[in-house]
C-alpha cells in the first residue's frame, strides 16, 4: 500500500475537549454560513480524502493548480479546493483571524484560520480547469455562481455533519486498515456516478484478474440534473455485488463530494484521492469525469503521463461492447467481428430506457440490478432528461 498523497494521512479533527471550546465562542468571533457542497469539502480535508490539504487553499496555491496543476510545493493536484465569500463579508476578516463554520441548518461544525483573502478571475479558473469559459458546462456555470472573494487558510472539524448515507461511510484511515485486516496488497479503485451496466461489470472484473480487489467508491453528492440518484446508484450496487461478485474480492464505500465534470483533470483529482483511500490503482474508463463534447474520449487517459509521480497505477480502458458473436463482453482488442454484431454500452440509451420504465436488455444490464432500478420512482437528479454523457 501506497503512503497518502504528500507522504501523511491529514488528519484536522478535533477531541472534544478542544470541540466544545471552540462551541462555546459562538457569538464571539466571525462566521461563515457554508452550502452542504463545501461542508463535505471540510470533511473531507478533515479526514484525509484530500490529503495533503489541511484546508482550503491560499492563493498561491490556487494559482499554481490553475497554473500549472500542482500545489506551489510541486506536489500534483489539479483541481482548486476553495471557499468562495461576498466582497462586503470578506472584509470583516484579517489574516490570523479564526472564523466558525456552520451549516445551513446553522450548527458549528468547524473553524477556519485565515491565512489569505484574495480576488480571482472566473474565466481564468474555467478555462484552466475546464478547458472551456462556456456556462452551458456545468462546472463552468458553477464557477460563474461562486462569490467574488476567496479565503484560504487550515480548518479543524468540531463535529462530523450528518450523512444520510453513513453506513456506506468509511474515512481513508478505516479503509487503509481495512484493505490490510484483508491482506490486500493490490487494490484497483473505481470511480463512477452511474448505476452499473455490463460494462462496469466487465471493466471491474477484468482489474480483478491483476489486483487483490477492487474498491468500488460511488460519489455521493451534487450532481447535474439527469444524473442518476445517490440511493439509487448504491441499491443498484448492491444488488450487484450481492449476487455476481466474489465478497472477499470487493468492497464498497462512498465519496462525499460533488461531481464537477472537469474530464482529464478530474481523473487525476480522483486518483489522488483514491490513492489516500489506499488503492494502489485506479480504473480509467472513457470520457472520464466527461459531459457533453468537451472533451476527447481518451483525453483522461493521456492526461497521466504529465503525473508519472503519483504512486498509484492508472489501469485504462477503452472501447467495450457486447459481442453476439463471441457472446460475450469483448473490447476492441479482442473482437474480430464487424460492428453490426456490437451492442457498445452507451451511458446515455440505457439511461433513456430506464427513464420510460423500459427493461434495458440482458446483454446491456443483469435483471437482478434493473428490477431495483426501476422500484424507484423517480431515479434522476431534477427533472432533465438526461444529457449525453458517457460511462
Amino acid at each position: 500500500m501506497h503512503k497518502p498523497h504528500g507522504g501523511k494521512l491529514i488528519d484536522r479533527t478535533l477531541d472534544a475537549k478542544s470541540a466544545a471550546e471552540w462551541k462555546d465562542m459562538e457569538g464571539k468571533l466571525p462566521e461563515i454560513v457554508l452550502v452542504h457542497e463545501k461542508v463535505q469539502e471540510v470533511t473531507n480535508i478533515a479526514f484525509g480524502v484530500f490529503s495533503p490539504l489541511e484546508g482550503f487553499m491560499d492563493e498561491a496555491d490556487y494559482k499554481s493548480v490553475i497554473g500549472r496543476s500542482r500545489l506551489a510545493n510541486d506536489l500534483a493536484w489539479t483541481i482548486p479546493i476553495v471557499l468562495d465569500v461576498d466582497i462586503k463579508v470578506s472584509k470583516d476578516y484579517t489574516r490570523g483571524d479564526n472564523v466558525l463554520l456552520k451549516d445551513v441548518t446553522g450548527k458549528i461544525f468547524a473553524v477556519l484560520t485565515v491565512s489569505d483573502i484574495y480576488d480571482y478571475d472566473k474565466a481564468e479558473y474555467s478555462k484552466n480547469v475546464f478547458g472551456t469559459d462556456d456556462k452551458t458546462h456545468p462546472g463552468v456555470r458553477k464557477i460563474f455562481d461562486m462569490k467574488d472573494v476567496l479565503v484560504g487558510g487550515k480548518i479543524d472539524l468540531i463535529e462530523e455533519a450528518e450523512n444520510d448515507f453513513s453506513r456506506y461511510t468509511l474515512h481513508p484511515k478505516e479503509t487503509r486498515v481495512l484493505f490490510k485486516e484483508k491482506g490486500w496488497r493490490d487494490v484497483a479503485g473505481f470511480q463512477t456516478r452511474n448505476v452499473p451496466h455490463l460494462g462496469h461489470e466487465f471493466v471491474q472484473k477484468t482489474a480483478l484478474s491483476f489486483v487483490d480487489a477492487v474498491f468500488i467508491n460511488p460519489v455521493i453528492g451534487r450532481k447535474k440534473c439527469g444524473d442518476f440518484k445517490d440511493e439509487v446508484i448504491l441499491e443498484a450496487y448492491e444488488e450487484l455485488l450481492k449476487h455476481y461478485f466474489l465478497k472477499e474480492r470487493v468492497f464498497m464505500s462512498i465519496l462525499l463530494t460533488e461531481m464537477r465534470y472537469a474530464g482529464p483533470k478530474e481523473a487525476v483529482f480522483h486518483a489522488i484521492i483514491r490513492k489516500n483511500f489506499g488503492c494502489t490503482h485506479f480504473i480509467v474508463g472513457r470520457d472520464h469525469a466527461g459531459v457533453g463534447d468537451y472533451y476527447g474520449q481518451f483525453a483522461a487517459h493521456d492526461i497521466f503521463d504529465q503525473f508519472p509521480e503519483i504512486e498509484i497505477t492508472p489501469i485504462f480502458f477503452r472501447t467495450f461492447f457486447y459481442c453476439r458473436k463471441c457472446a460475450s463482453i469483448a473490447n476492441d482488442k479482442t473482437c474480430p467481428h464487424n460492428e453490426a454484431d456490437k451492442v457498445v454500452f452507451k451511458g446515455t440509451h440505457i439511461r433513456n430506457l430506464l427513464q420510460k420504465g423500459d427493461v434495458p436488455p440482458e446483454s446491456m444490464m443483469r435483471p437482478e440490478v434493473t428490477k431495483v432500478i426501476l422500484s424507484h420512482k423517480d431515479l434522476f437528479v431534477g427533472s432533465s432528461p438526461p444529457e449525453a454523457v458517457v460511462g
